[in-house]
């Protein structure tokens, strides 16, 4: 049996989600285990299940007697001997962007948050029907969507909140640069200069005071537990700038448009090197711009 570990934001969730999909897509027994989420077992914990307010989603969870008959129970002297006997565990950490080996597991129990895409590539179109949201009832919502569909819209993903936390600014930070986003806006504007860019960010205040004009929307009005549906507006969109971060990734995944344009940053993180041969395979149809706004 495969046993996933279900942890973090909305963006992992789906990944791992995704990747248990596609386990059960190719016939493996599959599980999740979502204790990360227990509020009695971790007391701090702030992120919410949120993948469970998709309707279509069923979550099949793994027993404690079948996570405890793969990995052994959660005690100290357990987790100790785990510790010693790594080569002989059956936990598998994610350890780099890709493991091309993955899916000929059959008794592990994977931790990570398996961003690439080639992992689930195949399967999105089914994982599109199944990630349906929830109709929102805020009005403004349905308007924007509207408006959308009508026009060249690109969804703009700006994430600062915790990246800008010393800890994670090493590990994310100057990536997404203003460069980064300046050439992927003229990029759109080269193609239609009537483009509207919908600004998705949880520092709304440095968005207007950073992007202006009249083509610049700044969506601002889903706060809190309603920030689900921010998910569900970039999906929406007809193209895509993300950032690095899974969320905006996701948004352009859920995208039906089988033209669109979905520009990343070559990194996600600052502890990666970017092969662009490599990058190309592994993020089929995304097009890629660096810290300095050059399109490679």
């Amino acid at each position: 049996m495969i046993i996933i570990k279900m942890s973090g934001g909305l963006g992992n969730q789906l990944q791992q989600y995704a990747l248990y999909e596609k386990f059960k897509y190719q016939g493996i027994e599959a599980r999740l285990d979502t204790s990360w989420f227990d509020k009695n077992v971790k007391k701090y914990q702030t992120r919410e299940l949120e993948i469970k307010r998709f309707p279509k989603v069923l979550l099949e969870l793994c027993t404690i007697e079948e996570k405890e008959k793969l990995i052994g129970k959660d005690t100290f002297k357990d987790k100790i001997i785990r510790t010693l006997n790594r080569r002989n565990s059956n936990v598998f950490r994610e350890s780099a962007m890709y493991h091309p080996d993955l899916f000929e597991k059959r008794d592990a129990y994977l931790e990570g948050y398996w961003a690439c895409e080639k992992y689930y590539a195949d399967i999105l179109p089914m994982l599109r029907e199944k990630l349906l949201f929830p109709e929102s009832d805020n009005p403004v919502n349905l308007d924007t969507v509207l408006k959308m569909q009508q026009e060249c819209s690109v969804s703009v993903h700006i994430r600062r909140g915790d990246y800008l936390d010393p800890e994670n600014e090493a590990l994310f930070g100057n990536i997404c640069t203003e460069d980064y986003y300046q050439s992927a806006i003229a990029f759109f504007q080269k193609k239609d200069p009537g483009t509207r860019f919908y600004l998705f960010s949880d520092d709304p205040e440095y968005v207007r005071a950073h992007f202006q004009g009249e083509e610049i929307v700044v969506v601002d009005w889903n706060k809190r537990e309603d920030s689900f549906y921010d998910l569900y507006l970039m999906s929406m969109c007809q193209h895509h700038i993300c950032a690095n971060s899974t969320f905006s990734f996701w948004g352009a995944r859920l995208n039906r448009n089988p033209e669109k344009i979905m520009i990343r940053p070559c990194k996600h993180k600052n502890t990666q090197t970017f092969d662009p041969d490599l990058m190309k395979e592994l993020w089929t149809g995304w097009t890629f711009i660096d810290v300095d706004g050059r399109i490679l």
